[in-house]
């Protein structure tokens, strides 16, 4: 660096075919130059800023913007020649391959696949739920049903006669009173 600080390089045996003066006035048109980008980029910070405000005024928000800005791109991609072609070859290609015999033989054992695991899986939810119903029929399920319809009474077979008198765990199995509303 110069001894000015400016940020211009010292003088180096690249500067032949220049006299004294004009390195001098070259150096000088440098340090100008350099002051006027530093004032512009203050400039244009100043401006960024109050297109900021506007936009924000005006109730414009930087999402807006760059959905606008992607949605502008899109349709500049869409109508290019490269995807326009593209597009075409592409639209050529599906054509081709599902016309294909290979293609279609595919296409119709996946089908019948498809089928036959649905119908696998309905006769099984059919098999399930008919075990279901006969262990619900059975003597084990009706016994077991019998002492949780037992219990259910007592514990809450004195709420929904207006009483709040529950059985004290205390008292052993002594049975409950009677409290029906008849």
């Amino acid at each position: 660096m110069d001894s000015a600080g400016q940020g211009v390089p010292s003088r180096t045996s690249a500067v032949e075919g220049l006299t004294e003066v004009e390195e001098e006035e070259l150096q000088a048109e440098l340090v100008k130059v350099e002051e006027e980008i530093v004032t512009l980029r203050q400039v244009l910070a100043a401006k960024e800023r109050h297109c900021g405000e506007l936009k924000r005024r005006l109730g414009l928000s930087t999402l807006g913007e760059l959905k606008q800005n992607l949605s502008r791109s899109w349709h500049d991609v869409q109508v290019s020649t490269a995807y326009v072609k593209t597009s075409e070859k592409l639209g050529e290609w599906n054509e081709k391959v599902t016309q294909s015999d290979l293609y279609k033989k595919t296409q119709e054992t996946l089908s019948q696949a498809g089928q036959k695991t649905s119908a696998a899986l309905s006769t099984m939810g059919s098999a399930i739920s008919r075990k279901l119903g006969d262990m619900r029929n059975s003597s084990t399920f009706k016994s077991f049903e019998d002492r949780v319809g037992t219990i259910k009474s007592k514990v809450v077979g004195g709420r929904e006669n207006g009483s709040d008198n529950l059985p004290s765990p205390t008292s052993g199995d002594q049975p409950l009173t009677d409290h029906a509303p008849f």
